[in-house]
């Protein structure tokens, strides 16, 4: 596997699945295909079981859940639906968003402000390649 995650920059679309899990299998073709309506994002989809240590201390209740980054900013963290007509209409919000506002809404609340200790998905990419 080559190290796609080594700049750290732009923005990350991590999906924390489960092989096992019904509805991951069903929705890892929708969220796959994101890539192309996106290209701005990187798309990575992470099986928790086989690489435990990216999840690292998030707390994962239901599939799928995701973690959105732009750069180094977590700007969501959470299972979502498995429509993927969500991650859209998410995606585009944050697309839309200057770096600057992306790091204010990053930090806006204290459950976001956590997100960032817990949540750094794509620095966990980096060292785990």
């Amino acid at each position: 596997m080559t190290n796609k995650w080594k700049d750290g920059q732009g923005f990350l679309v991590a999906c924390l699945c489960a092989q096992w899990c019904s509805s991951c299998r069903e929705y890892r073709p929708a969220f796959e295909t994101l890539a192309s309506q996106f290209p701005a994002a990187r798309l990575a989809w992470i099986d928790v079981e086989d690489e435990p240590e990216v999840a690292g201390d998030i707390d994962i209740d239901n599939f799928p859940t995701l973690v959105i980054q732009r750069d180094a900013h977590v700007l969501f963290c959470g299972p979502m639906l498995p429509h993927i007509a969500q991650l859209e209409r998410l995606l585009q919000t944050f697309l839309a968003q200057t770096p600057e506002e992306s790091r204010a809404y990053a930090l806006s609340s204290p459950e976001r402000r956590v997100w960032q200790s817990i949540a750094d998905v794509r620095s966990r990419l980096m060292h785990s390649l």
